[in-house]
């Protein structure tokens, strides 16, 4: 190989990683050298101000998203650097790109595939360059950092997008609409012999027959693959106790998450996890191998992927009930082969505690436990459509940069939908990626006549889009937009009382609004103790009275239309 084309990797001793700028003038002078087959360009900016770049490999030259699309053509992605302390796979996606650009059997490998590629997605971490964050991972002897210029994890941004880096993200993904996506990390947790673990799209999320094809022929390929790579790999390692050796659980991937995302769209999502405490260089040759083994997976089967996605897409298009929430099986599991080290408690010498270390020199291997099934625990049947009103604008934006069309109400009308009320939440005490998110939440649908306004938004369903819109407007989505607080002023009541006027006032709602006392006296029996408080006895009568109730508290603002209005898009005549 030309030393022109070697990557900082392979010059030096296994153990350093690239910097932003090696990176980025690399690709550079590859789609310089090889323009009929790479084209390399900034998509974003991050919140830093600084370029995020995209790649596409194409053996014939057709770089623009729309003719792939309408050619029928299996799109890859492979996503990096999305935590630069990670950055195994930011050196692998250049020597594979490279060998791409200088090989001529791995151009004609790839058939009609198309493979697009971010060589650095948090580009702000990745300037934040030490050797000191990654307190539990074995080199390499200079790295990024987790956090953005917004010291947010874009691991956890996709659906919520408050960085300017998950805006970037998702106009690339939505433009592309990617088959399948591979995002390269590296992992914590308990120690074992494997290199390379797995958190796939879990495959009972994912639904439909892509989530079958996914368990039943995509992952037993890989795994098998891997292993004739000389990598035998192991699921993501998320122990079900302490230790793995107790059975270990699929992670679930929720729409926040890279992989939880591509499920929204009806894209099969890898992430790759090497393990932290192994050789940087085994990192990195399992990486790419990884990426390698899924890219040529697709390339064999991708006829039979975008099939299962098309067929998936018109399900929900045409009303399917669509889970929202899930928990795990733990009545059902199958046997893994694990490699593991001997798990060891003994006393620590830092404090009065039995602290927990794995012994290398005690390897073992075992079936264990591997919980891989989830089951829904809260469903919707899709309306025909969902309506924003103008003032949550900063919703609309973010539905815009998912790529989801948006409509506006002609004029002013009253049309028949549904909302949901919320008796009950309970958000996080402290912040978490910048946002009080709802962990509790319970709805109640309700009808009603809605006031619509000349301007408010309609998300018409009918659309590759679906699902993403399902799980994001609708409450009870594991990461839907009221979840992470874009709602959260319609919890709070606007108007208050005196307890030394409003005394009087109860008494007299109590003797004159039907349903009150009854509902007064029932609560005094369940909550004696509260009697002697004011604040307690007359806030119940003043939530619970019809005449000052806030219509719009508690209410998600959101609108569910189960029929379409034939006046919604028509302007007064």
């Amino acid at each position: 190989m030309s030393s022109e084309w070697t990557t900082p990797f392979e010059q030096g001793n296994g153990n350093q990683t690239s910097t932003w700028r090696q990176c980025i003038d690399f690709h550079q002078r590859l789609a310089q050298a090889f323009p009929q087959w790479l084209r390399f360009e900034v998509v974003g900016q991050s919140d830093g101000g600084v370029p995020i770049h995209l790649g596409v490999f194409s053996t014939d030259g057709v770089f623009d998203p729309l003719a792939v699309q309408a050619a029928g053509r299996t799109v890859f992605f492979n996503n990096n650097g999305i935590h630069p302390g990670e950055p195994e796979g930011i050196d692998a996606c250049m020597a594979m790109v490279r060998d791409l650009c200088t090989d001529e059997a791995r151009r004609q490998a790839l058939g009609s595939t198309v493979l697009i590629y971010i060589p650095v997605y948090n580009v702000d971490g990745a300037l934040n360059r030490q050797d000191t964050s990654r307190v539990n991972q074995a080199g390499p002897e200079a790295f990024g950092f987790r956090g953005n210029a917004r010291h947010l994890d874009l691991n956890r941004d996709f659906i919520k997008a408050d960085s300017a880096n998950a805006r970037t993200f998702a106009r690339v993904f939505t433009r592309w609409d990617p088959d399948v996506m591979v995002d390269t990390h590296t992992s914590n947790g308990a120690d074992y012999q494997h290199v390379v673990t797995l958190i796939p799209t879990q495959p009972d999320k994912l639904g439909g027959l892509l989530g079958t094809h996914l368990r039943e022929r995509m992952l037993p390929a890989l795994y098998a693959d891997m292993a004739t790579r000389g990598f035998p790999m192991c699921p993501y390692v998320n122990p079900v106790r302490e230790i793995p050796d107790d059975g270990i659980a699929d992670f679930l991937d929720t729409p926040r998450f890279s992989t939880g995302y591509a499920a929204l769209h009806h894209t099969i999502g890898f992430m790759p996890e090497t393990h932290m405490l192994k050789p940087f260089a085994e990192r990195y040759h399992g990486t790419r191998a990884l990426v390698e083994s899924a890219l040529a997976y697709t390339v064999a089967h991708g006829a039979a992927v975008r099939a299962a996605r098309a067929a998936d897409r018109a399900a929900v298009s045409a009303g399917a009930v669509v889970p929202l929430a899930w928990q795990l099986d733990t009545q059902r599991s199958t046997p893994f082969r694990f490699s593991g080290f001997k798990a060891v408690h003994e006393s620590s010498r830092l404090g009065s505690y039995q602290r927990l270390r794995y012994d290398r020199s005690a390897p073992w291997q075992a079936d264990i436990p591997y919980f891989d099934r989830y089951t829904a625990t809260a469903s919707t049947t899709p309306p025909r459509a969902y309506v924003l009103p103008q003032a949550w604008h900063d919703v609309a934006q973010r539905l815009q940069a998912h790529g989801v069309r948006l409509q506006r109400v002609a004029r002013a009308q009253t049309v028949a939908a549904e909302a949901y009320r919320v008796p009950h939440f309970r958000k996080r005490p402290l912040p978490f990626e910048g946002r009080h998110l709802h962990d509790e939440l319970a709805v109640q649908a309700e009808p009603l006549q809605a006031a619509l306004a000349a301007g408010d938004w309609v998300v018409m369903l009918g659309t590759p889009h679906d699902r993403f819109v399902i799980e994001t407007l609708e409450p009870l989505g594991m990461d839907s937009f009221f979840r992470w607080g874009f709602f959260d002023s319609v919890l709070d009541k606007k108007e208050t009382f005196s307890d030394y006027v409003f005394e009087d006032e109860a008494e007299r709602l109590l003797a004159e609004e039907p349903g009150l006392r009854e509902r007064f006296e029932a609560w005094k029996a369940e909550h004696p103790a509260q009697l002697s408080d004011p604040q307690a006895v007359l806030g119940f009568i003043f939530l619970n009275a019809r005449r000052y109730a806030e219509p719009e508290w508690r209410r998600c603002p959101v609108l569910r239309l189960p029929e379409l209005p034939a006046q919604l898009f028509q302007p007064e005549a």
